[in-house]
């Protein structure tokens, strides 16, 4: 477990609390010659932290020495400019209607709150204090409010310890104790494991990766080969420094908190599934469709349209000829992939498309009645499926004008039983990616075997990708944890 350091400016600064072995001058922190120690984390409390100051070094340092370091230089830039403050957060404005309420009564037009490592006296804005500390991790975080019509931030300032009035004092200790008991202090029970996983998880995914008895099983294996488990939501970010490892379980994306979760994670030196580069290279269809074609992957033939050429619809339909298929770069789970019949449904269809991304991919329509699924770990085949069309559909996943989703039948087989050329395409192809967790789909006629797209976070469902391996596939993927984690 990492230890901890906490590093002040003057030694009166920690007269207030409990006298620990584990506090350090920041002079003596500087002067120290320490090498990398990715296990130990710094609590900088220094009394400023403004560019070049003894505060802006410690973190500074600590960063170069392999430590993990709140606050960061990151937080600490981000925090020197004001423009960062106008924040699109929803807690923010939820907490703002709390404010507005609870002081509508009141002449005022200024209040201010101090946040301790993600925690506020001040009930209204417990929510927003937990985003601003995952925004801007830091130990003390002073928010300003003001009012014009409505409530809004108007500054975001990090404070030393050497600010604090004696109730405040209080309210910081309680919060550092919380803190660092996530970091030091495990209790008990967790301490028969040899390491700490986190997968994270959303509970309000509509279709998530994995249904909850496939986390159960995934869960249950990990345990009994020495890692204990927590399930983890956005709000979590801050306690990533808790975990050795992290799984992801979410439907990752470039623009939402999954990417900053394996960053940050990858940052403090944990074994992440999948990784940013995975990620990157998986999510775009763009990227993807080229590092396909650019490698010799057999692909359905793929024309990419850009809103700025004004003839790209008419060059797409000469040369893939109707039906084609458009997707939109970042879909998932056959959402944003739609087929144009004619030119009237191809200009319907790209104009959508086209408001949301400057590229688009046109792809020849390839019928079959199933795509597989080959889960790759590590480069080496996992799972096979066998994935149906949704009835008198031409995808797997139909999604209604109402919401509702259907989807086709499935069969679950043993590698060993799947044509050797379809698995030899799907783990070239993941090769191209990296060495993650992947779900690649393909498509088969005859002796012809096509990669449709490379999936990093793929589906593992109980019952489904399950069905033939059982509790091994989760046996599996847990032995790739622990062989990275070795």
């Amino acid at each position: 477990m990492p230890r901890i350091s906490i590093v002040i400016s003057d030694a009166d600064d920690w007269k207030p609390y409990y006298p620990s072995q584990d506090v350090t001058s920041v002079d003596a922190y500087l002067a120290a010659r320490e090498g990398p120690q990715a296990q130990r984390v710094i609590l900088n409390l220094c009394r400023s932290y403004r560019y070049l100051s003894h505060g802006y070094y410690c973190s500074l340092l600590a960063e170069s020495r392999g430590q993990q370091v709140i606050p960061s230089i990151r937080t600490i830039n981000s925090l020197s400019s004001k423009s960062l403050y106008l924040l699109d957060l929803d807690a923010a404005g939820v907490a703002l209607e709390r404010l507005g309420d609870r002081l509508a009564g009141e002449d005022m037009q200024e209040y201010s709150c101090r946040i301790f490592f993600g925690k506020t006296s001040d009930p209204d804005l417990k929510s927003l204090a937990r985003v601003l500390f995952d925004e801007f991790p830091c130990p003390i975080l002073e928010v300003q409010f003001r009012r014009r019509d409505r409530w809004y931030i108007s500054r975001l300032r990090m404070r030393g310890i050497n600010s604090l009035n004696e109730q405040e004092q209080t309210e910081f200790a309680d919060a550092l104790d919380r803190f660092s008991r996530n970091i030091w202090r495990k209790p008990k029970s967790r301490r028969r494991y040899r390491h700490d996983l986190a997968i994270l998880v959303d509970p309000d995914e509509k279709m998530p990766p994995s249904d909850g008895r496939a986390l159960k099983r995934f869960e249950k294996a990990a345990r009994a080969a020495g890692l204990d488990v927590d399930l983890i939501t956005r709000k979590d970010f801050s306690r990533l420094a808790e975990y050795d490892a992290l799984f992801i379980r979410a439907t990752t994306s470039i623009d939402n908190h999954t990417y900053r979760f394996a960053k940050r994670a990858e940052s403090l030196g944990c074994v992440v599934i999948d990784d940013t580069q995975s990620i990157l290279r998986c999510t775009n269809k763009i990227y993807l469709a080229n590092l396909l074609q650019v490698n010799d992957i057999a692909t359905p033939r793929t024309r990419v349209l850009n809103r700025h050429q004004t003839d790209c619809l008419e060059l797409a339909a000469e040369e893939l000829s109707f039906p084609l298929v458009l997707k939109i770069p970042d879909g998932a789970f056959s959402v944003g992939v739609k087929k144009a019949s004619d030119m009237t449904s191809l200009k319907a269809i790209a104009k959508d498309f086209f408001s949301r991304s400057a590229l688009i991919l046109a792809q020849e329509f390839y019928p079959t009645d199933f795509d597989w699924r080959i889960g790759v770990i590590n480069g080496e085949p996992l799972f096979a499926c066998q994935y149906f069309m949704s009835r008198g559909h031409w995808q797997i996943y139909e999604h209604a004008s109402d919401g509702r989703v259907s989807s086709g039948n499935f069969r679950t087989m043993a590698v060993e039983d799947v044509p050797e050329e379809v698995t030899r395409v799907a783990v070239e192809a993941t090769r191209l990616i990296g060495n993650g967790f992947y779900g690649v789909d393909l498509k088969q006629r005859g002796d012809d075997v096509v990669v449709i797209e490379v999936n990093d976070n793929p589906s593992v469902d109980a019952g489904v990708e399950d069905k033939h391996l059982g509790m091994a596939l989760y046996e599996r993927l847990v032995a790739e944890f622990l062989r990275r984690l070795a």
